[in-house]
Order: structure tokens, then sequence, then C-alpha cells
């Protein structure tokens, strides 16, 4: 059952008879909302399926229905007055997108490309047919094969994920012994198993790839994490070689092109102490680690994103200013972040916030910071300062 949330005027009219395209968003959370952000200025309609009417980009668009994007026929009902359908996450059913597409609606990423993002053995098995350098890696069945798994490398520890549903952190296990290895199973889906790679840091090539093959690529940038979830992006990656950062956008075009993505792709990649890019994951939608570019790029993730998915010419991606850097503001025990406006933009009036208008719970994602300039110590101090003081781990 569906409940509309409010009822829209005939599909792409406007005064004069103009008609502008709608886009489908499935998922109602901070990614379709800073996507439906970037739609306004092109007079871009969105209709978005949302699960709850408080979803953070349910607050904003004016067509939402409220449904569950795991039932086909919400999913058509939904679909059927939409030019595209696009997503702000990966958990729709492959079959219910083969679905919409055996009905003649576009889907972007479809459901052959986004199956790599869904299934984490999927991505590898096709990343390995096509030459893309990951870590050593199987599925494995039990806590035993686990075992076998680690003695067939350098031995404990291994990591071990969930093939489906994990997102930062969730579904991935750091295990140094058989004992530990059980809890994985417990869940009664296929698990991955990777080695631990000996890495420097994480980094990330973002890239946007349209229908008729015109791609563009982010800047490489660093990306840290604070207990599995990332805290810190970099733009561009300091100090990392030319040719490495090259390397790594044309390892993600790649990717891109073999895989059929259509909108924007994330790779995550590890850059090894050897001098090595191994990709660790893979996202078909705008990411955290492209949040950077809403103040710092020219054309930001979600601008191009909505470009591709509707088959019109990209933006350059190119950065505004030497360096940008993005610090997620976690929900922490002061939850009035309002109040904290005046003191941060008062100490920094080229500070960009970007909140959710989610409610305010210790270690969730409720928002992120921007800053930019020309000396990456100043922007690191000012986006950090900006993120503590907006969570009230600190006051002054």
């Amino acid at each position: 059952m569906t409940m509309r949330a409010a009822k829209a005027p005939p599909r792409g009219r406007y005064p004069g008879c103009v008609t502008f395209p709608v886009v489908g968003m499935v998922g109602g959370g901070q990614l379709a909302r800073m996507t439906h952000e970037a739609g306004i200025p092109l007079g871009i309609r969105f209709k978005l399926l949302s699960d709850t009417p408080q979803d953070s980009a349910a607050q904003v668009v004016s067509d939402v229905v409220v449904g569950d994007y795991r039932d086909l026929d919400t999913l058509r009902d939904f679909a059927r007055d939409c030019d595209v359908i696009t997503f702000d996450h990966e958990h729709v059913p492959t079959e219910h997108l083969r679905a919409l597409e055996a009905d003649g609606i576009p889907v972007r990423p479809g459901p052959d490309a986004l199956v790599h993002a869904q299934d984490k053995g999927v991505m590898r098995a096709k990343l390995d047919a096509i030459g893309v350098p990951c870590p050593r890696h199987r599925i494995v069945s039990d806590p035993q094969d686990v075992a076998a798994f680690a003695a067939e490398g350098d031995g404990f520890p291994v990591i071990l994920k969930t093939v489906r549903g994990g997102y930062d952190g969730k579904g991935v296990w750091f295990v140094s012994s058989v004992e530990e290895a059980a809890e994985p199973f417990r869940a009664g889906v296929p698990v991955l198993a990777e080695e631990k790679v000996d890495f420097v840091r994480e980094l990330a090539a973002n890239v946007v790839r349209s229908p008729h093959d015109q791609a563009v690529a982010y800047p490489v940038v660093e990306s840290r994490q604070v207990d599995g979830v990332c805290d810190t992006v970099i733009a561009p990656a300091p100090d990392l070689p030319e040719e490495r950062a090259l390397h790594a956008e044309q390892l993600a075009l790649r990717i891109a092109k073999e895989l059929g993505v259509v909108g924007h792709l994330a790779v995550e990649l590890f850059e090894t102490r050897d001098g090595r890019v191994l990709v660790n994951e893979l996202a078909m939608r705008p990411h955290n680690s492209g949040h950077w570019s809403q103040d710092g790029a020219i054309t930001s993730q979600f601008a191009n994103h909505v470009r591709a998915v509707l088959d019109l010419p990209l933006g350059d991606p190119r950065p505004r200013a030497g360096w940008t850097v993005m610090v997620n503001v976690l929900g922490g025990d002061f939850p009035d972040m309002y109040s904290a406006y005046l003191h941060c933009m008062a100490r920094d009036p080229q500070l960009k916030i970007h909140m959710y208008g989610k409610d305010v719970k210790p270690g969730r994602k409720v928002g992120h910071v921007n800053t930019y300039g020309d000396d990456l110590a100043d922007v690191l101090d000012r986006a950090r300062h900006a993120a503590a003081y907006l969570r009230g781990t600190i006051t002054e």
C-alpha cells in the first residue's frame, strides 16, 4: 500500500507548456535530498519513493510516495509517470529493476550494472574477469573454510563481509581466529573473505558516465575513516604521485565502462605500502567521498549524476580551489546544532554547512561541512573545528 504525501501537477508540465523530465528517485536519504537540490536550477522535477514522510529528502521534495521499495507493485506504480529511475541506495531487488526495464522504464544505473554494487561476490568475480587489481579474496562456507583461506596467505587476521547489505562498517568483521569467524555466518547469507591489506591510506576515485558514453573523472581524494565510517575527505589526495592518481582515475573510468554504469560511480581504493592501488568497494550513486564537490568543484557529483541519468552533456569536474576538505558531522550528546551556527559562521565566513534534516542521534551522520583554500593545514583545521563545534565536542 502506498500513501502519496502531495499531489503533483501532470508530469513535466510547467506554465507555457514547456516540458521537463521527471526523475524518479528511489530512497529518501540525504543523497536523494542533495541530488534533488542539484536539479532545481535546471528545472528538473523529482518524484521520490521514501520509506517515511520524515526521511531527509521527503522533507524537501514536493512529490513524495511513501512505500516499500521491495514491493514490485509499489515500484511499478511509482515509476509509471517518471522519465527515468535512479537511486540513493543499492538495495532495490535486482529482479524488480529488470521488471521495470521490461516495462520500458529507463533505470540508471541498470540492474546489470547495479548488481555489482549490490553483491560483493558478483563484484569481485567481475573485477577479476576484467583484470582489475583487488585484495586476495574468495567466498567461504564456514569458519573452518575461513581458517583455510587465512592459511593460503599470511594467516589471520582476515576481513569477512556479507556479500549483500553492508555499509558504513556494518556487515564487515575483522577476525583474528577461527572462533571469531563464526559471527558472520549466523545471518545465513554468503560470506566473502578478503586479505587484510597493508595499506598506507584509503583513496576514492569518483567518475560519472552517461548513456552515450561521455565520462568525466573528479580528482582522486583521500578518505579517512573512524570506526568504519568516513570522517574526512581531502581533495585532491595529498602527496599522491601524478602517475598513481592518473592510474586510479583511468581504473575507475574503465570499471564504469566495463560494467555499463550510467550515473555516478565511486571506486573506493587502498593505496598499499608497496605503491599499488587496489579496489576495495564500489558505489553506484553519489557518494560521501564526493560531497566535497558541492562547493569545491565546478560541477558537483550530484549535478553530474542528474545530467548523466537524463543523458545531458556532463559538467566540468575540475576543482575550484587548491584544496577542499569535507568533514562529516555526526550526532553526539548535543542535539541543538542550530545554536552553533552563530559561532561557526562568524568564525569562518567561507564555511559551507550542509545539514540533512535528521534527528540527532549519537554516531549518526546528520550533515557535513566543506572548506576550501590554498593552505591545506588551514583548510583542514577550519573543517574539523566546525564539525566538532556543531557536534558539541568543543565549545570555543
